[in-house]
């Protein structure tokens, strides 16, 4: 099945951006990100921002975007059968433009996968295009949403993906409550080429 992914959820004032796969079956029905009702995504995203599942889709949105947090996936299409990130077909990917996206985007100073399929395919198809500036970006592989690693707790999940928290409260911390784009030439060593990992659980659904 050709999957064609969504646009990104970002302001121009966002922090951090988070990085997904490519959106699976329910999310592409629903044209919505992360609709899969186990995926536990939205359910993070409560205990960290209170956008959590018992919102409207709208609102959670809204207060994702006001916690300065993006969301959008690395692939912009792929051929998958399912929802599975082991099923997309490698090279029917087509990466989105996020050269373009951060560059349009200074603010942010970390980037986080949803998983270790989502980095993979980052260092695959976007990283090498990158500009040496944007390849010393902060990044970040998160335990996987995805109900496919279910294994891992929810709890231990929420305490992973609050490295997201952390980041925004710190960016404003220590601007004096006015955010200041960070300056990407100075990223920790280490920190661009190769995506760290938070003991990130191996690709799964995504969506």
């Amino acid at each position: 099945m050709h999957s064609q992914g969504f646009a990104p959820l970002a302001r121009a004032d966002a922090r951090v951006l988070v990085l997904g796969s490519l959106p699976g079956r329910e999310s592409l029905r629903r044209r919505q990100y992360y609709a899969q009702p186990q995926n536990a995504f939205w359910r993070i995203m409560g205990a960290l921002f209170d956008a959590g599942p018992e919102h409207s889709y709208a609102e959670r949105r809204a207060r994702l975007l006001a916690a300065r947090v993006a969301v959008w996936d690395v692939c912009a299409a792929a051929y998958r059968a399912g929802s599975l990130d082991s099923s997309i077909v490698a090279s029917s990917v087509v990466a989105n433009d996020l050269g373009r996206f951060l560059a349009r985007h200074p603010g942010i100073g970390l980037v986080c996968f949803n998983g270790a399929k989502a980095a993979a395919l980052y260092r695959r198809h976007v990283l090498p295009a990158l500009p040496a500036p944007l390849r010393e970006l902060r990044c970040v592989v998160l335990p996987s949403t995805s109900p496919a690693h279910a294994a891992l707790r929810l709890e231990r999940k929420i305490a992973a993906w609050a490295l997201l928290r952390a980041h925004v409260g710190r960016d404003r911390a220590a601007s004096g409550g006015t955010i200041r784009a960070p300056r990407r030439a100075n990223a920790p060593a280490g920190s661009g080429s190769r995506p760290r990992s938070s003991r990130s659980p191996r690709g799964g659904r995504n969506h």
